[in-house]
């Protein structure tokens, strides 16, 4: 009789028997016993007893696969990812708020506790516990939405101060908030696993990416690096690191920022925070915020049997959370947004054809199906309101 079938692990990782396979061992075994003649079929009360124990073996194997997985940032999921994460000293990120930068006006010395500000739309932001207005009589904070989410605030909207305090006299956003985070899915924390494992780098530059990647709030992040004696094309100057960050308290980052760049490599940005070193020296600390570039999507599609309009919704979610998705500052290339709207890998995604698609950024009227180009600064964001699709009927 054949060996009995059980999960191995051996030099190419685990493998676990089907349950097809425990299903005729159980009845090769059984025949073994009682004679080849005996009838096993799935109508036989002994043959659906065999299956009951097959089913047993082989969703006993499934959960020994799925252990042995767990062990592995790559293959773990849920919770098992969630813990073996914390070997790199990170964790899943919780539901987060939105963040913006605060520029505060007022009167050298004032003391503002427990502040707030307030958008168009009457949404709160809380400042720092207490901001203290140096003699240059303003101060750039980081300020968190009152509610969890993915709360927007455009440049220049929060212009209300919603708690009066004496000597504060103004305040604004110059860039837009960082939209908050939902619980950090498994794609995502592993995404930023492996760009963890880059903070004990002998590269200074990747372990500052990893580094500031670990800030909680930090969505994310595009660094780069200009170690030439010109200005590049970006318009970073030379021997200087320029760094996009998405969230984050802006006076978190400065003090990793300090704390990991060379020696004598400047920074360079549109949001300066001033960090103080281990000898109480004062240094001006630039890095970037991300300028959100809207996306629209023109769709020309041919319907076919099953077509509705809940399959409609579902390709504009599943184009602009794909969209929402890019890294900052990458190329957005057409082709590779046909997968997404295709529905890849469900069953809607059989209703409908494409018959051409085109991208604009900035909601402009499309030029032709070209791919989308963003500065090294910018990102992309989609509202599923701005695809527009055109159906042909069948």
């Amino acid at each position: 009789m054949a060996s009995t079938p059980a999960p191995i692990v051996d030099a190419t990782g685990i493998h676990v028997p089907s349950y097809d396979t425990y299903l005729t061992y159980f009845q090769t075994a059984y025949r073994g016993i009682y004679g080849a003649d005996v009838y096993l079929d799935a109508d036989s009360q002994d043959g659906q007893f065999l299956a009951i124990l097959a089913r047993c073996c082989a969703d006993h194997a499934a959960a020994t696969f799925a252990t042995y997985n767990a062990f592995s940032p790559l293959t773990a999921q849920g919770t098992g990812l969630s813990s073996v994460v914390k070997t790199n000293g990170i964790t899943r990120a919780i539901p987060t708020a939105s963040t913006v930068d605060l520029q505060i006006e007022g009167q050298a010395g004032t003391i503002i506790t427990n502040g707030v500000a307030s958008d168009a739309q009457n949404g709160r932001w809380n400042l720092p516990v207490e901001v203290v207005i140096p003699a240059s009589g303003r101060i750039l904070v980081t300020a968190t939405a009152s509610t969890l989410g993915a709360i927007e605030a455009g440049a220049n909207t929060i212009t209300t101060i919603a708690t009066v305090t004496r000597g504060w006299q103004a305040v604004t956003n110059p860039a837009a908030a960082s939209p908050g985070m939902p619980v950090e899915n498994d794609l995502k924390l592993k995404r930023r696993q492996a760009i963890s494992t880059a903070l004990p780098s002998r590269t200074v530059f990747e372990g500052v990416i990893g580094a500031i990647a670990a800030i909680n709030g930090v969505s994310r992040i595009r660094g780069y690096e200009n170690d030439t004696s010109v200005v590049d094309a970006n318009g970073i100057p030379p021997h200087a690191i320029a760094l996009v960050i998405e969230g984050g308290d802006s006076s978190s980052i400065a003090r990793v920022l300090l704390a990991k760049k060379a020696p004598g490599v400047t920074t360079y940005g549109t949001v300066l925070r001033s960090s103080t070193d281990a000898y109480g020296i004062p240094h001006a600390i630039r890095f970037f915020r991300p300028t959100y570039v809207p996306i629209a999507y023109y769709i020309t599609l041919q319907a076919l049997p099953g077509y509705t309009q809940d399959v409609e919704a579902m390709i504009r979610q599943a184009l602009a959370d794909w969209t929402n998705g890019l890294g900052i500052g990458n190329l957005l290339r057409l082709t590779r947004a046909y997968l997404p709207a295709n529905l890849n890998g469900t069953v809607q995604g059989g209703t409908f054809e494409i018959l051409s698609m085109t991208a604009q950024r900035d909601g402009l009227a499309p030029v032709g199906a070209v791919d989308v180009s963003a500065a090294f600064n910018e990102a992309f964001q989609c509202d599923p309101a701005n695809i527009r699709i055109s159906v042909i009927p069948q």
